[in-house]
């Protein structure tokens, strides 16, 4: 499948394409020169790494240069470099021969990320119940009663955006600008194995906990409380994945069998 240009096109809507004048009407003017060098790198990869991270980009699609180019406003020498510098993030793949596409990740590697945020996001909540605020304090309770509204109103998207918004907040608290860089990068890469989680039935009601206790701690100062809290709220997320695993290998195991009895 081609690269989905509606995917990115919002972010260039301003700068792309032909133009026209109040004083010449419908006389466009010419499109502006395509972005090189370092700057287009950058310009695509700050814009492919949005698309990417925002989910608007599914794992295993295509990205084809000449139309990213395009719509990003970029030479095709610039979006190549750019792909680049995301393959070397775990967001893309390069494929010899065929391009690139949107890096798809395995349950066992969300596993394998997870227990790395693990790490980062604990030093994080830790570093936060330090550093944190009365407006950052209040900033985190109000995001806990919306999180609570959301689950009550059975709104399980909003609550995947609180839920996102909640370890992003706790982050930027933290003042840890490089642990924030290493977990935006990882978090890059479980965009949509976390989305699956957040609908999974009943997902939402046992992990509301888990936010309300990081967000208690770290408005309390409670840095190792903090901590652990982030530590046991990322364990149960392993959990959810291997479960997630399990039920895969059962429906794959279940149809392999019917095949194999409707072969006889």
């Amino acid at each position: 499948m081609a690269a989905d240009i509606s995917a990115v096109d919002r972010v260039s809507e301003l700068d792309g394409g032909a133009e026209t004048s109040e004083l010449d009407g419908a006389v466009p003017r010419r499109a502006p020169a395509p972005v090189a060098g370092a700057s287009g790198r950058r310009l695509a990869v700050e814009r492919l790494r949005q698309a990417i991270l925002a989910g608007d980009m599914a794992p295993g699609q295509r990205l084809v240069e000449e139309e990213l180019a395009g719509v990003l406003g970029v030479t095709r020498a610039s979006l190549r470099a750019a792909l680049f510098d995301l393959a070397a993030e775990g967001l893309v793949e390069r494929i010899p021969n065929r391009g690139a596409r949107v890096r798809a990740i395995t349950l066992d590697e969300a596993v394998a990320i997870t227990e790395c945020r693990m790490a980062l996001e604990g030093l994080c909540a830790a570093k936060a119940a330090e550093r944190v605020t009365e407006p950052d304090a209040a900033r985190l309770r109000q995001l806990g009663e919306d999180m609570e509204r959301s689950v009550s109103d059975g709104e399980l998207l909003k609550y995947s955006a609180l839920n996102h918004e909640l370890h992003r907040l706790v982050r930027e608290i933290s003042g840890q600008a490089v642990a924030a860089g290493l977990l935006e990068r990882l978090n890059g890469q479980l965009v949509r194995h976390q989305f699956q989680l957040s609908l999974r039935p009943g997902r939402p009601q046992s992990s509301l906990p888990e936010h309300l206790a990081i967000i208690a701690a770290v408005a309390g100062r409670r840095p190792a409380e903090a901590e652990e809290a982030t530590r046991r709220h990322l364990r149960s997320v392993i959990s959810a994945l291997l479960d997630q695993q399990q039920a895969q290998s059962r429906k794959a195991r279940s149809q392999t069998a019917q095949s194999q009895e409707e072969a006889r």
